[in-house]
């Protein structure tokens, strides 16, 4: 076992809310983030990664090293090329426009600061959403601060935060569109046009084919709940107009790609300031939204939601209530979504991992098995004995 974890896999990783996942193959990384403690926000270490195995139902906890990260909530991640990186973040109203990258292939686990000097660098900000395309990180909007001097009152793209006023800085919403270009280290702000939805914060966002999408978010009060396209080759917006019933203006919600034309949105913050437990799927192709079942009752907001790549969804963490302004009851469960059949792979694994302790005849059968079902259920048997 690798000479950086933390902690025996058993133990329970932290709840959490504000955190950044990413999927690589069938390994879910779980960073950052804050939590609940004595009933104070507690923001999560920076310096820890969690790595769940979704073949094996099993946790690790590595700590990290190198340029460690100040803030661990808000930020905005992905991955690429088998690197995570992070943007921006919050902690105690300080935001950042830092970034930083981590090797997840290595299992040093060491974090990269990544210096640049560019006039198209997003200012400080958190709750941004991004997208990958062809190598390189897009992000959009979110909530932050803007020098008094930058700040030009008759651009709508930084709408002003009216209580956020503090001498040389204002704070406010924005949709900005930046590049980031890992190979280069460089920034680009391409020049948009079409229908350019409202600057907004805590949206949802999801790539297919060579198109970018967001769906709702908020500003100042409003909960929205629209949803627009951007083609990430001629940087124009399109602004998409359902044909069918629409779910409810959110945020803090998540919308994931299942297929090359499905979008699955799940859970938020609505209108009332009350958790969601509605899940929907959106047809590209038809723009059609169909309401699903998928969390059946079990409130969900400010969670991560990854895809498999098996039309599946893994969902990690979050909180099940709003309270007073504040996010409440923090969530470490993972739940994952299947929303086609289950390859014939996870119902073998499924079967045998719930029965070959009990059965002598499939214990009996196990050195027959293919090397990847055998290596992938061997952990689950020891966890059962």
């Amino acid at each position: 076992m690798d000479s950086s974890i933390k902690k025996n896999i058993s133990e329970r990783v932290r709840e959490r809310s504000g955190h950044v996942a990413v999927l690589q193959e069938n390994l879910l990384y779980i960073w950052g983030g804050f939590t609940l403690s004595a009933g104070e926000t507690l923001a999560l270490p920076p310096d820890e990664l969690c790595v769940f195995n979704s073949e094996q139902d099993t946790w690790e906890i590595f700590n990290m090293n190198g340029d460690i990260p100040l803030l661990a909530s808000g930020s905005c991640g992905c991955c690429v090329d088998g690197h995570m990186y992070i943007f921006g973040g919050c902690e105690y109203n300080w935001h950042t426009n830092e970034m930083y990258c981590v090797n997840l292939n290595d299992r040093t686990y060491t974090w990269k600061y990544l210096w640049y000097s560019s006039d198209s660098v997003p200012s400080p900000r958190d709750q941004a959403s991004c997208w990958v395309y062809k190598g390189r990180i897009i992000y959009f909007g979110g909530y932050g601060e803007k020098l008094l001097d930058d700040y030009d009152g008759c651009n709508t793209s930084f709408i002003v935060d009216q209580a956020s006023w503090l001498e040389d800085v204002v704070w406010g919403w924005n949709n900005e569109v930046h590049v980031y270009d890992p190979v280069t280290s460089s920034w680009q702000e391409p020049r948009m046009s079409g229908q350019v939805p409202p600057a907004r914060a805590s949206q949802a966002s999801a790539v297919l084919g060579s198109k970018g999408y967001i769906c709702g978010g908020n500003q100042l009060e409003t909960q929205m709940g629209d949803i627009h396209c951007l083609d990430l080759e001629t940087w124009t917006w399109t602004q998409i107009t359902p044909k069918s019933g629409a779910p409810a203006g959110r945020s803090w919600h998540t919308l994931t790609a299942v297929s090359e034309s499905t979008l699955f949105l799940l859970g938020g913050l609505g209108a009332d300031n009350k958790a969601m437990s509605d899940s929907w799927l959106l047809d590209v192709e038809t723009n059609t939204w169909r309401e699903t079942d998928h969390l059946k009752r079990k409130t969900r907001l400010w969670h991560s939601a990854c895809s498999r790549g098996d039309s599946s969804v893994v969902v990690f963490g979050g909180s099940s209530d709003f309270v007073n302004n504040g996010f409440t009851d923090h969530c470490n469960d993972v739940l994952i979504f299947q929303l086609q059949p289950r390859s014939l792979f996870r119902i073998c694994l499924n079967y045998m991992s719930c029965n070959v302790t009990r059965s002598e005849f499939l214990r009996s059968q196990l050195s027959l098995l293919p090397p990847r079902l055998l290596s992938a259920l061997q952990p689950r048997i020891l966890l059962k004995c």
